[in-house]
């Protein structure tokens, strides 16, 4: 029965102990079907259309079905089980099906326009006025102006695109929790760290075999690159981890090449019913870039900026790699073992010796510290049920008062996809019992606690995985500390696509500061914090590679920009064709033949970067300007943990959410328009 169900509790949380895949089809069932039935009354209605008698309702039933698919979607993400892919495939067409019918549903989108050109729009809040122009923008961008029979045929280009990007997911995952590796001679593991063996033995036992076992998961696959001296175990893995969901992986039919086609082909049409020349077009139209060209142009001017430094750190490792470590034809599984032996040479130090001083609960405690420091709140320990015995729960307080909950999923497992993100369990809105404060879910894979001669050890996060947790802290904070009232434009709802990224990335910057890590390290055995020396040396190390580094993040972006906006799926070019044409341009350092890394792309194939994987570059420019705020601050005071220059950027950029665009929050913040010198001074590439 449908009141015994879960997923249509909105009481409170989420009951994930209660939640079962038999629930799925009822819950999204009844949901639509009142959903259905508030769009039918509002049809009904002759009356004027105001907001509180025709958004509101809308809003309503629309975050039901959010709320109780999120869960689903969230749940396919980080417990996958047969049972639950299953129902969450058999009721997605529903799903989309009502939302491109939504979409298109004119009597609807009269509403918004008449609400638009009402004496009474002047008046309203900036936030709804928002609402009501993006809303307008969806309606267009959905079809909503089409002809019957193009609509029809956009509907079933939705259906169709939402199945094959899932799929994409499936076979990314099953592909990756297929693949072992077992190394039964410990002679052959030498180089990695003691934790990483220890881990990898644990993993074989629990497969009742003997050796150690190492997997596509980022903290088995990345050590065993970046330490392992036998140079055949780092191709092999390498070879396995850069051919996934190929045709040169583990099962034809986990195969992505037919799908990335047939996503951009359905990309490209629905780009033409639209009106549009190509799918790049379409997703900017919702975005801070004016167009293809500009993002085109942006890029190409990054990589030129960035190719004198890439070529030089290249140079430097075939040096090294053929003088050091009589590697002469120094191939992609080499890299990250040839760059890491460059780092100790240079700056005496290895990241595991950095990793020792980054146990998990300092880690957490130094992040908490940062958050409270700079935006005056308070972060403990709160109760929910969870989908996993290692999820944590932490409720945020400003003044005694609840200004929002998250989950935190530190690490990797089977059945988890993998990467980081950050995703709404429940948005901000004000209600008639009061606000409804926002829950987020806070996701990452890293490497959990390991137990060494019976004693558990606590889980060690590399540099780089702190940045990363930083990172998603970022976008969570973006998404519990707005202010605004209003649903579809409180938090990360209503941002450009390319000002996503604006708090994610400048949260990372902390993670360089000295007042900052004096705070969140303690090492793993003797409990003393990062040396002033060690921390010197990170510092002289920072842009190691970062000319590498970001060419290869520009060479990701114009690849995504090239298959949207010029290339022809229906040509004779393929997906690798493209991807090989991008790195002759871009890269200067070829990779092998076999890489197939489209066919793991999952930002523009199943995670909502399509045309917008730029967003990251172009959103740094904003983070890195953003914080030389803080640096000014710096500069005077010692320290970059400024409540002042804090509470500025969380009243104008966190607490603002979508309800402006992106560049006047920006503005309002720095007094000005961004620019890009902050960017190319934090690495290094600065004149």
């Amino acid at each position: 029965m449908t009141q015994d169900n879960p997923l249509l509790d909105f009481s409170d949380l989420p009951r994930f102990a209660d939640i079962r895949a038999e629930h799925v089809g009822p819950a999204i069932a009844a949901l639509l079907e009142e959903n259905r039935a508030v769009i039918a009354g509002l049809e009904k209605n002759t009356g004027p259309v105001t907001w509180d008698q025709f958004v509101e309702p809308l809003e309503n039933a629309n975050e039901k079905l959010n709320r109780a698919w999120g869960i689903v979607s969230h749940l396919n993400s980080v417990a996958d089980t047969p049972e639950m892919r299953a129902t969450y495939n058999e009721n997605q067409p529903a799903v989309t099906e009502f939302s491109t019918e939504v979409g298109q549903n004119l009597n609807l989108f009269a509403g918004y326009k008449s609400l638009q050109q009402s004496p009474d729009f002047t008046n309203l809040p900036q936030a709804r006025k928002t609402i009501i122009q993006n809303e307008i923008r969806g309606f267009q961008l959905s079809g909503a102006e089409l002809s019957e029979d193009k609509k029809l045929r956009f509907a079933e280009i939705q259906e169709k695109h939402a199945a094959l990007s899932t799929k994409f997911s499936e076979n990314l995952l099953d592909t990756t929790k297929a693949y072992s590796l077992f190394i039964e001679n410990a002679a052959d593991l030498k180089g990695l760290p003691e934790d990483v063996i220890q881990a990898a033995k644990n993993a074989a036992e629990a497969d009742s075999k003997p050796g150690f076992k190492f997997t596509l998961h980022l903290p088995s696959y990345v050590p065993l690159l970046q330490y392992s001296e036998n140079r055949q175990n780092r191709e092999t893995i390498y070879r396995a981890y850069v051919t996934k969901a190929s045709e040169l992986g583990v099962k034809p039919e986990w195969d992505n090449s037919n799908i990335m086609a047939e996503l951009l082909r359905l990309r490209k049409e629905e780009a033409s019913l639209l009106g549009y020349q190509n799918f790049a077009e379409v997703s900017l139209v919702s975005k801070m870039a004016e167009s293809p060209a500009q993002v085109n142009q942006f890029l190409e001017d990054l990589a030129k900026r960035a190719r004198p430094y890439a070529e030089k750190d290249l140079a430097e490792l075939r040096a090294f790699a053929a003088d050091e470590l009589g590697i002469s034809d120094m191939q992609a599984w080499d890299t990250a073992f040839a760059s890491e032996k460059l780092r100790q040479q240079r700056y005496a130090f290895s990241e595991q010796e950095v990793k020792e001083y980054f146990p998990e609960h300092k880690v957490i405690d130094g992040l908490f510290r940062v958050i409270q420091t700079l935006f005056a709140v308070n972060i403990k320990p709160d109760q929910a049920g969870t989908w996993h015995k290692d999820v944590k729960f932490y409720r945020i307080e400003k003044n005694g008062a609840l200004v929002g909950q998250f989950y935190l999923d530190l690490y990797a497992r089977n059945g988890k996809s993998g990467g980081a993100w950050m995703n709404d369990a429940r948005g901000r809105r004000l209600t008639q019992q009061g606000v409804q404060t926002p829950v987020a879910y806070l996701i990452c894979n890293f490497s959990a606690p390991v137990t060494m001669n019976g004693v558990e050890k606590p889980a060690l996060f590399s540099h780089d995985e702190v940045i990363t947790l930083f990172h998603e802290f970022g976008h969570g904070l973006h998404h519990l500390l707005t202010k605004v009232d209003d649903l579809s434009v409180s938090g990360l709802s209503g941002v450009e696509w390319d000002a996503v990224e604006l708090p994610s990335q400048f949260m990372e910057n902390f993670c360089w500061e000295w007042d900052v890590l004096q705070h969140m390290t303690s090492h793993v055995d003797t409990g003393a914090a990062l040396p002033r020396t060690l921390y010197d040396k990170m510092i002289a190390a920072k842009n190691f590679q970062s000319g590498l580094q970001m060419l290869r993040q520009v060479e990701f972006s114009i690849f995504d920009m090239r298959l949207h906006d010029a290339f022809e799926p229906n040509g004779t070019q393929s997906v690798q064709d493209i991807l090989k044409e991008v790195r002759t341009q871009v890269a200067v350092m070829q990779p092998p033949e076999f890489n197939r890394f489209a066919h793991s792309f999952s930002h523009i194939f199943s995670g909502g970067y399509a045309a917008g994987y730029y967003s990251y570059k172009w959103a740094e420019v904003l983070s890195a300007d953003a914080y030389a705020a803080f640096e000014e601050h710096a500069s005077e005071s010692g320290s970059t943990l400024s409540r002042a220059v804090g509470e500025k950027f969380q009243t104008e950029v966190l607490e603002a959410g979508g309800s402006r665009p992106a560049l006047a929050s920006f503005k309002a913040f720095r007094g000005r328009e961004p620019n890009i010198d902050a960017l190319l001074r934090h690495n290094g590439m600065s004149a």
